[in-house]
């Protein structure tokens, strides 16, 4: 098992698969992972395996470091496409989460006016006032939501607070469409249980749930680097363009990563 950890507070510019070049911002330590999910098939590996010794950024931290990194690739004549909060776990749960998002637009704005303000987010503080508005103001407020299947989620994705996959589509609905919709899918199989997520038991109640939704985009994706669990299978390109194409029947912008 191979573990992908980023440095802290700014990685990259990395190419990505869904967002062009893409400069990292990282909110958590860069020695370890802090989430609010332990996902099977999370690069930065399981939670217990990765604990960081190291503290979170601060905010004026991240400001100027990423100040420091936009003003060397102005230098260069080579901006981001994005500016992407990711890393090693969960961005939202940065107590100061609001506040960075609100010096990244203002910095975003000086150098790069172009570039987009993207966050990668499990949506489990997406219900929080504070952390709501701060997602309404970035471009490309990406959310995750492999299924509506609680018991899924409890074998894969392995939440650390409560979650209810209803009530997670409810948060999402209540952005008013300001919002993206992430998916894996996968197959294989963990502890001896199915995680194929591709079958119509799953891609059905998914597909009403976008219905609610009524998200700008919808990024479907699958495995692209090892995982900390044995067992997880790539879906296959005909299967995740097969779902992408009931994506677009529904009006619905999608993108399908191999």
């Amino acid at each position: 098992m191979s573990t992908i950890l980023f440095s802290s507070p700014i990685f990259g510019p990395v190419q990505s698969r869904r967002l062009g070049v893409s400069l990292g911002v990282n909110l958590l330590p860069s020695d370890g992972k802090l989430c609010t999910f332990d996902c099977i098939y999370c690069e930065c590996g399981f939670n217990a395996d990765t604990k960081p010794k190291l503290r979170i950024p601060t905010r004026e931290q991240v400001a100027e470091v990423l100040e420091k990194k936009l003003q060397e690739m102005e230098r260069a004549g080579r901006g981001p496409d994005v500016i992407t909060f990711a890393g090693n776990g969960e961005p939202t749960m940065h107590p100061d989460f609001p506040g960075i998002i609100d010096d990244t637009i203002a910095l975003r704005n000086q150098y790069f006016p172009k570039a987009k303000i993207s966050v990668l987010s499990n949506a489990t503080y997406c219900h929080q006032p504070a952390v709501h508005e701060a997602l309404r103001k970035v471009d490309n407020n990406i959310l995750k939501l492999d299924t509506l299947s609680n018991d899924y989620i409890q074998l894969v994705d392995r939440p650390l607070l409560r979650y209810d996959a209803e009530e997670m589509v409810e948060r999402f609905c209540a952005f008013e469409g300001k919002v993206q919709v992430q998916t894996l899918f996968m197959c294989g199989e963990y502890e001896g249980q199915s995680v194929d997520n591709t079958a119509s038991s799953f891609v059905d109640p998914w597909l009403k749930a976008l219905q609610r939704i009524r998200p700008e985009a919808v990024y479907i994706y699958t495995i692209d680097r090892d995982t900390p669990a044995k067992g997880l299978l790539k879906a296959s390109p005909a299967v995740l363009d097969a779902i992408g194409e009931r994506v677009r029947a529904l009006g619905l912008e999608c993108s399908v990563s191999y």
